[in-house]
């Protein structure tokens, strides 16, 4: 492959890296818990934007049920944002073989 070649295909690659960075700063999913009772959502740069508490997750005798609640539902957050973040980036650099790097294509 020639030099030339391969520097279009990087600055080919790291704008798609740029424009899949800021789609992921824009997209934003929920996370739940207790069939819903508690919902988080956070953006696809992990930043978090709300906290849901259903009035029937709060019982004034039992606090740490609530605790648990919500962090389960940060948890689900986090999740479902890694997954996001994974699958919008994962296809990039698809097809570019750079010699010695690893987790590229031809490594």
């Amino acid at each position: 492959m020639d030099m030339n070649k391969m520097m279009k295909q990087v600055a080919k690659m790291q704008q798609e890296l740029e424009k899949a960075q800021d789609e992921l700063a824009d997209a934003e999913v929920t996370g739940t818990s207790g069939g819903g009772l508690v919902s988080v959502t956070v953006t696809g740069k992990g930043e978090f934007t709300s906290v849901q508490i259903n009035p029937d997750a709060v019982d004034p005798d039992d606090p740490t049920m609530l605790e648990d609640l919500v962090l389960a539902a940060i948890n689900d957050a986090v999740r479902s944002q890694q997954e996001m973040a994974e699958e919008r980036l994962s296809g990039l650099g698809a097809g570019m073989k750079i010699p010695g790097m690893p987790g590229m294509p031809g490594f």
